[in-house]
């Protein structure tokens, strides 16, 4: 609440018809409802810029208030029984984009691009949009984190050139990993040793389908496994001095820790390295207004940022019984407040990351 009065919040995901219970955006939504505000559900597709120059979108609505769990409140949000309605987004208190650009490169390679325009559009009105949309549209690309200081980094290639990937792989003594530059979930990442031999070409054409390809040093500590650590306004999220970290790891001989690919997951304290890093990289997210962040971190390096649907809320909460989504809402609604007082004289960066 902000003095009193519900909040509107707004979620954007890929499509309301293929979210999944056991998504961190479903958890928040429902954690939204039970405080007593309004929540709806918006998909990439359902955007409308009306004649009179508002935002709209065809939303999902609850149908009720209360619910028992993420599974119960997405039924509903999926049922033909709850009301879609046309809403302004402009009348927003909150936007959250939450949808995945890598999902979308092969039916639908429009609809990311344009649902950040409607999001930029959104938060020159009322709406607080998170991650900030303008720099969203850089940040989704894995080559974001190449703008991060070099020290964090694994050594990098880029190049749809098959002899530059070979020469960079030849040059670590057979060893590195190639992925798209575009995707997520674990999805065509090799592990490439000098046992690949005559497989490496396979791999790396596998890859180069998707366009372009990410070459990097292969860092022996990936055999443990990653840390997810989530980053909010900028540091490391934590409840009553536990870190939002989780280790995947997967012991089933699969080089992929992603919790998609089949990985597993336990709760981890992150170690100085991991915290260093953390505070390497936060001068960079506040000033693009990456609000909610998922750092993926092997060692004292970071693999890869995730700006478009961090996760793991739900797995955090399952394993701590800490109210890690509460900690988010109590956040958004302190900068609601702050609104109140400051009105559009902050910018939706500015009242992002304060």
């Amino acid at each position: 609440m902000t003095d009193g009065h519900p909040l509107r919040f707004g979620f954007v995901v890929n499509d309301v018809d293929t979210e999944q219970d056991n998504y961190t955006t479903i958890r928040l939504a429902r954690r939204a409802l039970s405080r007593g505000h309004e929540i709806a559900l918006i998909g990439l597709a359902d955007f409308t810029y009306d004649a009179d120059g508002t935002v709209r979108a065809c939303a999902h609505m609850p149908c009720g208030k209360d619910y028992a769990d993420d599974a119960a409140l997405l039924a509903d949000l999926q049922s033909d029984g709850c009301p879609t309605e046309r809403i302004s987004v402009d009348d927003l208190d909150v936007l959250m984009l939450r949808s995945d650009p890598a999902d979308e490169m092969v039916e639908r390679p429009w609809a990311p691009g344009s649902s950040l325009l409607f999001a930029q559009l959104s938060a020159l009105k009322r709406a607080l949009v998170v991650n900030d949309p303008m720099h969203l549209t850089d940040a989704s690309n894995k080559t974001y984190f190449q703008h991060f200081p070099e020290e964090v980094r694994p050594v990098t290639c880029i190049s749809r050139d098959v002899e530059e990937i070979k020469a960079f792989i030849e040059a670590r003594d057979g060893y590195g990993v190639i992925k798209p530059l575009q995707g997520s979930g674990g999805q065509s990442v090799f592990v490439v040793t000098p046992e690949s031999g005559g497989n490496l070409n396979q791999m790396i054409d596998a890859v180069l389908r998707d366009g372009y390809a990410i070459a990097q040093e292969y860092l022996p500590k990936a055999k443990d496994g990653d840390l997810r650590l989530l980053m909010l306004n900028g540091r490391p999220l934590e409840v009553d001095g536990t870190y939002a970290c989780i280790r995947r790891y997967n012991d089933s001989g699969d080089a992929r820790s992603n919790i998609s690919a089949g990985g597993k997951y336990e709760m981890a304290k992150p170690d100085a390295d991991a915290l260093r890093l953390a505070e390497l990289v936060a001068p960079k997210l506040i000033r693009d207004g990456m609000y909610f962040v998922g750092l993926d971190i092997v060692g004292d390096k970071l693999m890869e940022v995730n700006v478009d649907t961090p996760g793991g809320i739900n797995m955090l909460e399952e394993l701590t019984g800490l109210d890690f989504s509460g900690r988010i809402l109590d956040d958004l609604e302190r900068k609601l407040r702050l609104r109140q007082h400051y009105g559009k004289t902050l910018s939706n960066v500015e009242l992002a990351m304060l």
